[in-house]
């Protein structure tokens, strides 16, 4: 599966502020909300379950929080670099600044992993992370994931 098949330039955000891995997840939770009708509480508490299992942060500064959804029909996706790294207890104790939230629907597992599988491809590539780490604007970072950087980073 394709990133630009589930995320638009509309869906990444970049120099967020957020003081904690908590206060993230409730902002991502309440946009998620907003844009799925869903309840935020139940979107949370989904994000919150599956970082109890082990933290979603996969080092160098990345986190990718994801649970799957009841209600939704296709893979969700909000794509966000922090203004300033946060403690995400990552597997390297690195503060995360690139956060990519996915939220999947209940059915069909497979397509699941195949999004997570995708995203952690395109943002293990230096180049794409330092083309994301040094974009002005949200289309600069999606045609980073696209290219793994190499859109981005000729400017």
């Amino acid at each position: 599966m394709n990133i630009s098949e589930i995320l638009t330039p509309e869906r990444i955000v970049i120099d967020l502020a957020a003081a904690s891995k908590v206060q993230l997840l409730h902002r991502f939770s309440e946009s998620a909300s907003g844009a799925l009708g869903i309840d935020e509480s139940e979107i949370f508490r989904a994000l919150s379950n599956r970082e109890n299992l082990g933290s979603t942060g996969i080092g160098e500064g990345i986190a990718i929080p994801h649970a799957p959804m009841r209600g939704i029909a296709a893979p969700f996706i909000l794509f966000v670099r922090l203004k300033k790294p946060i403690d995400f207890e990552s597997i390297d104790d690195v503060p995360v600044d690139i956060v990519s939230f996915l939220l999947t629907p209940t059915e069909g597992n497979a397509s699941h992993l195949n999004v997570l599988a995708a995203i952690a491809r395109k943002l293990r590539s230096p180049e794409t992370l330092r083309s994301i780490r040094a974009a002005s604007e949200p289309e600069e970072v999606y045609l980073a994931l696209l290219d793994e950087g190499h859109a981005a980073a000729t400017e």
